[in-house]
């Protein structure tokens, strides 16, 4: 369990970073860098450097650092993408990088490479991914054959952050013992970068292809001294990095909605502000806040149980991931939509967030990947709970404040339920287009639990205190009911839509549970509701605190 960096350093933290990047990277620089491909690598070492030193919140307290927590490292990941998400990468990179070794590395390795990043800033990069084998750690070709003294390694690595202005490489390998972690120092014989890649967005982030030629490797130099354990490894870090990667989606995603929130306030069109047009904020607006807000939820609720020691929470951070990215991504294509014409253009920067933004979706685990993640595993939990598992999370929500909506996402995993039950009769997961849709309706149903439980909270005054309050608690509770009606919508009718759509013609669907007729009644108030929430982004609201 780790309480991690206390309110007033979190603030501190978020604070420095902001006034750091502007007077480093002011606007016309970051459009400047993004235009030629640079990586500004001075910047990025200066940020891990004594200047800001935010290195040492990812460190642990026992290594030289601050000992943050995951919670800290969402709010920080958050920031940073709200700067530029390229050098958001070249930050993150490091801490991935470092990742096998402070989840599986023996005490004098933490001691040497974690004190290192702390101490020194030296950036680490991560060498799993392979042109052959992509997201697939299992498929690796990269060999390392035993020698004295140590390891060869041979092979290649492909699409890696800080690949070639690292100081320090984690690469996965096949040794005879199974997949293996070894780190590679900068300067090793044989070991080569290719140039940068010239890619569509993060232009900030050096991206580099690894080359292993006869690359010898110390004996100690193998992660936790033991061959065989790079997989396990790999998947402890999973919950948390991926948490790091939701963050970034949520950051890059704000930061295009705030900058659309900013333009419409401005902009004039037969004789009003956009921000005054239904037409206008209800489509292109407040439906990507609500989205952004339940992944926020996810996250921080997620960030708060790893935090609390229940482990590495692959799955939670796979959802989390799915929706950030997710919310992001499309959150940024609105803003460009958002600034018309002004928005395709480069000077307007939400352009280039877009195109920044979108990776997040791919990296870390693909979307695809993720779903299936999100489907397999929940998939156990209905069939060893006999169907109970959303069913009696469901009547938690029900009994939650109507203000939060949490009656509707009751409804939501209820659907849910039905909608597994009635694939496990019909065996219908042996499609993989209907498992990763599950995983999709999985994803938004769990969301809509996260965020009525955070209105909840927020309502009765015992929201963790590291939280982000954007929204003050009745505020909050409108964007929890706007969403819970969303997530029951789907999972009834695209829920419904795939199981029928997967069944031979006449064959019983099992869908007579699935309170379709109720979940189309709870959408009554939705419109309210967003009219409420877009008087209170643009400030219209003068909405009173609960007593």
């Amino acid at each position: 369990m780790t309480d991690g960096l206390d309110l007033g350093t979190l603030d501190l933290m978020l604070e420095a970073l902001g006034d750091f990047v502007a007077a480093a990277l002011p606007e016309e620089r970051l459009l400047e860098l993004d235009r030629d491909d640079v990586c500004p690598e001075e910047t990025v070492r200066q940020m891990c450097g004594d200047e800001l030193g935010v290195q040492l919140a990812f460190v642990p307290e026992e290594y030289g650092g601050m000992g943050g927590g995951a919670f800290d490292s969402y709010r920080i990941c958050e920031r940073l993408a709200r700067l530029d998400l390229g050098l958001a990468t070249s930050v993150f990179a490091t801490f991935l990088g470092s990742d096998p070794i402070l989840f599986g590395g023996t005490a004098e390795q933490k001691e040497r490479w974690l004190g290192r990043i702390a101490k020194e800033g030296i950036l680490f990069a991560y060498g799993a991914t392979e042109p052959e084998a992509g997201s697939d750690l299992g498929a690796l070709r990269t060999t390392a054959t035993p020698v004295e003294g140590g390891y060869r390694l041979n092979g290649r690595k492909q699409w890696i952050s800080n690949g070639s202005i690292a100081d320090a490489w984690s690469v996965l390998a096949l040794a005879p013992g199974g997949p293996s972690w070894f780190v590679v120092e900068r300067g090793a014989e044989g070991f080569s970068s290719a140039p940068p890649e010239d890619k569509h967005g993060i232009r900030l982030s050096n991206t580099a292809a690894l080359y292993l030629d006869d690359v010898f490797v110390p004996a100690e130099n193998l992660v936790g001294l033991a061959e065989g354990q790079g997989l396990t490894q790999a998947q402890n870090v999973f919950g948390h990095t991926r948490l790091m990667v939701a963050a970034f989606g949520l950051g890059g995603g704000w930061e295009a909605a705030e900058r659309a929130i900013r333009y419409s306030v401005d902009r004039v069109q037969a004789g009003a502000s956009l921000s005054t047009k239904q037409g206008y904020t209800h489509k292109l607006i407040v439906p990507h806040v609500v989205r952004l807000e339940a992944a926020r939820a996810f996250i921080e609720e997620t960030a708060t149980r790893i935090d609390a020691g229940e482990g590495s929470l692959n799955t939670e951070g796979a959802i989390a991931k799915y929706l950030a990215s997710e919310a992001g991504n499309a959150a940024a294509e609105a803003a460009i939509q958002a600034h018309g014409g002004y928005g395709y253009t480069k000077p307007y920067l939400v352009e280039k967030i877009k195109r920044d933004v979108r990776i997040t979706t791919i990296y870390e685990g693909t979307s695809e990947i993720l779903e299936m993640t999100i489907a397999r595993d929940r998939w156990q939990q209905h069939l060893k709970t006999r169907g109970a598992y959303y069913r009696d999370a469901a009547v938690a929500l029900a009994a939650l404040s109507a203000q939060t909506g949490g009656h509707i996402a009751a409804l939501a995993l209820e659907g849910l339920a039905t909608i597994m039950e009635a694939c496990r009769a019909a065996r219908l997961t042996r499609s993989q287009h209907v498992l990763l849709r599950l995983g999709e309706l999985i994803a938004y149903g769990e969301a809509a639990g996260s965020l009525a439980r955070r209105a909840a909270a927020a309502l009765d005054g015992t929201l963790q205190e590291k939280a982000e309050r954007r929204f003050e608690p009745t505020a909050l509770a409108a964007v929890s009911r706007v969403f819970a009606r969303d997530a029951a919508m789907k999972i009834a009718e695209e829920g419904a839509r795939w199981v029928l759509g997967a069944l031979p013609d006449g064959e019983a669907a099992g869908l007579d549970g699935l309170r379709a007729e109720e979940t189309r009644a709870a959408q009554r108030g939705l419109l309210a509701d967003m009219d409420l929430l877009a008087d209170v982004i643009y400030g219209r609201a003068d909405l009173q605190e609960p007593s």
